[in-house]
């Protein structure tokens, strides 16, 4: 079973979301927009390459346009594999959160 990080597994669920538009800064915008936390961008490139070494992500160059002068964009895809990860790491997640009720209100997390 492999464990994922939690901005590793915050950034595959951002690559599912953004479909054909995940790109390194749309990647970057979208997690500001949900968490609040700007990250740098090696932040964000750092662990998408880790993961595309894990095999979860595959990445492809995109032509640049006319507005990059010249620089690629790096679109990301989840793999079978990272979507399996994902689905382990929802079950594993899912089945910590099963405490007793009396615990859930004592906590006030219900």
């Amino acid at each position: 079973m492999t464990l994922l990080s939690r901005t590793e597994e915050m950034l595959l669920l951002m690559v599912c979301k953004l479909q054909d538009e995940a790109y390194g800064m749309q990647i970057r915008n979208e997690v500001k927009s949900l968490t609040g936390k700007l990250y740098s961008i090696g932040g964000i490139y750092v662990p998408l390459d880790r993961l595309v070494a894990k095999g979860f992500l595959e990445m492809q160059d995109i032509e640049a346009s006319g507005d990059r002068l010249g620089r690629p964009r790096r679109r990301f895809t989840i793999t079978a594999e990272g979507i399996q990860v994902l689905k382990e790491t929802r079950q594993i997640e899912q089945s910590m959160w099963e405490l007793p009720d009396a615990v859930m209100k004592k906590m006030k997390l219900a």
